[in-house]
């Protein structure tokens, strides 16, 4: 197997693990756990395997007094996006809302073109209204009914959380700092976050049945860890733009999942606001691809003088 279709095995993989949100977190809903219990439980369980990783790579935890300052920034941000995504299950479809999480590379781009004067190409503001689009569709569905508010509000939030924590990992000194030590900083802020959202484990439940304990360490195992370090690997092999095109599996996985488990109902209404949006994000993430192959279609048909 070569290096090239390893790393988009790789980045499908990690796609496909991160849309398991959902797979094993309604269960614990279903069975009384609240939003802060299972987050908690899920951060506390991925901390040791991160820990280990470290280990086993030689790493410590010493990354400088600021790189450290900088990372429990970013363990606020990526905390903020995880209560936010988790509580939109309470709100509405799993898939829909995994598919209006996708809408970050998009919001990634808005931030780097309004505060770091990136160009906002035509390309890009055709995106954005083909994104809008979708989300309109998704809110107002084919029989009248409305998506809550709420739910859409929560699931913009944990995307727009997630996009000024990607553009601050690029952007600050961390991009500097081995991914692994930025990480379980992340999920060391996050447990505590989650601790004390719990009253300090006073208001902490806890699973009644083994299989709810499974749920909770798969839950840290694939969409936490394995979709982590497949992600990294990916971006190895094949370039972080690839990697990022198939992340469009995330919230295909989170659908098929939320269908054939959870017997949630998708009409040919949600279908086309899902196309629609992880279309436009897609082509947001290839646009640098893309330009350049109609740049070089467009070589092929060299212009013709006019005659004098």
């Amino acid at each position: 197997m070569n290096t090239k279709l390893k790393g988009y095995l790789l980045a499908a993989c990690a796609a496909a693990t991160y849309g398991m949100n959902p797979l094993f977190a309604l269960p614990l809903y279903e069975n009384g756990l609240d939003t802060f219990s299972v987050l908690f439980l899920r951060y506390l369980t991925a901390l040791p395997i991160v820990a280990i990783m470290l280990k086993a790579r030689g790493r410590g935890l010493n990354i400088g007094r600021r790189n450290t300052f900088l990372s429990l920034i970013m363990g606020v941000l990526m905390a903020s996006s995880s209560i936010s995504l988790f509580m939109s299950y309470l709100y509405m479809n799993a898939g829909i809302a995994s598919t209006l999480l996708f809408i970050y590379p998009v919001m990634v781009a808005l931030i780097m073109a309004l505060f770091f004067k990136e160009r906002l190409s035509l390309l890009l503001v055709l995106c954005l209204l083909l994104t809008a689009t979708g989300i309109g569709i998704l809110i107002k569905g084919s029989d009248g009914a409305v998506l809550s508010l709420t739910g859409v509000l929560l699931v913009m939030t944990s995307s727009l959380t997630y996009a000024i924590y990607i553009v601050s990992i690029n952007q600050s000194s961390l991009r500097s700092v081995a991914t692994l030590q930025v990480t379980f900083f992340v999920l060391l802020v996050g447990t505590i976050i989650f601790f004390i959202c719990t009253g300090c484990g006073q208001n902490l439940i806890l699973p009644d049945k083994w299989w709810l304990w499974l749920c909770v360490v798969a839950l840290a195992l694939f969409p936490t860890v394995i979709s982590f370090l497949c992600t990294t690997t990916a971006i190895q092999y094949v370039g972080s733009t690839p990697t990022a095109i198939l992340g469009a599996l995330e919230p295909v996985t989170a659908i098929f999942f939320g269908i054939t488990i959870f017997n949630e109902i998708l009409t040919w209404h949600d279908i086309v606001g899902i196309v629609l949006i992880i279309t436009a994000v897609t082509i947001v993430v290839a646009d640098s691809h893309l330009t350049r192959k109609l740049t070089n279609i467009r070589r092929l048909f060299p212009r013709i003088k006019k005659q004098k």
